[in-house]
């Protein structure tokens, strides 16, 4: 979860610092000189926006995630625990046929882990203290297996891909809402070009389509990451990504509810919520898992 929020989070602020810089440039006025919009102009700026937002997020993936979480890399492993990670990520990734990820800890006592970085052979790989402290050997390879595999299948390229064409449509209608205000609410002469009035509604819902567009990304992390269950099964062994992901639930489910209920705990993910949720629920993967032949 942390890599998809730090991820759309990166992209919304650059596609609004590029959106900020444009206009001072004048480049709004290039495109809108003759008091007529220039759609095919508009579309190439569109693209060109959105795809950098998520070049830029891409690349700056690992930094973001290692500056955010303070995930310190394990340069030296000092005990037997380092030297374990380090080692378990070395072989899945020698068998995944990637190169070998930095590895990195961070202090939380949240069960969590993640995989980041702008190509399979140039990653990160970062597990929390209390995974570690929570979790099994079994149990926490299979989550590096995960973690493996989310760089194997080039998730992260793939979601800059998905997120620079619905960025594009994101900067073209917010532009296009924001000429309409600026025309048909303010009534503004077009022959002077946007004016704030303009620039303000078109930031606004550049935000709003923004978050509603995330719907479409938040689908695409939900499927992929039954495809990196399915990867850590395969380095791991099945049984041991299903003990992983139960003690997830467990682990969720008892810091959801009081201590003297936690074993009542009911997981109810769904309606509409679940359009903006990173994972899918734990039960669905782990009756995925368990369906796989």
């Amino acid at each position: 979860m942390k890599r998809i929020f730090l991820f759309i989070l990166t992209n919304l602020a650059v596609l609004v610092v590029i959106n900020f810089t444009l206009r001072l440039l004048g480049v709004d006025r290039v495109l809108d000189q003759s008091g007529g919009i220039n759609f095919s102009s508009l579309m190439v700026m569109s693209a060109v926006i959105g795809f950098s937002g998520s070049i830029i997020s891409l690349l700056m993936s690992k930094w973001m995630a290692k500056m955010s979480v303070g995930a310190q890399v394990i340069e030296n492993p000092q005990d037997p625990t380092e030297r374990w990670l380090v080692e378990t990520v070395r072989r899945h990734a020698q068998a995944a046929g990637i190169g070998m990820p930095e590895v990195a800890i961070y202090d939380a006592p949240d069960v969590n882990a993640f995989a980041t970085g702008w190509n399979r052979n140039d990653a990160l790989v970062a597990v929390s203290t209390g995974l570690l402290h929570s979790m099994s050997r079994d149990e926490a390879e299979a989550v590096l297996g995960h973690e493996i595999s989310h760089v194997a299948n080039g998730d992260m390229v793939t979601l800059a891909l998905i997120q620079g064409v619905v960025n594009t449509f994101v900067v073209f209608f917010a532009k296009i809402i924001g000429i309409l205000v600026d025309r048909v609410l303010l009534k503004n002469d077009p022959r002077n070009g946007p004016g704030i009035g303009a620039f303000v509604a078109e930031i606004a819902a550049q935000i709003v389509l923004g978050i509603l567009a995330s719907i479409i990304v938040m689908w695409f992390s939900r499927q992929r990451e039954f495809r990196a269950d399915a990867g850590g099964a395969n380095l791991a062994g099945r049984q041991k990504m299903i003990a992983a992901l139960e003690r997830l639930k467990m682990n969720h489910e008892q810091a959801a509810m009081p201590q003297n209920m936690a074993a009542m705990a009911i997981s109810s993910q769904g309606g509409f919520s679940r359009l903006f949720m990173t994972h899918p629920p734990l039960d669905e993967r782990i009756e995925a898992l368990r369906a796989a032949k």
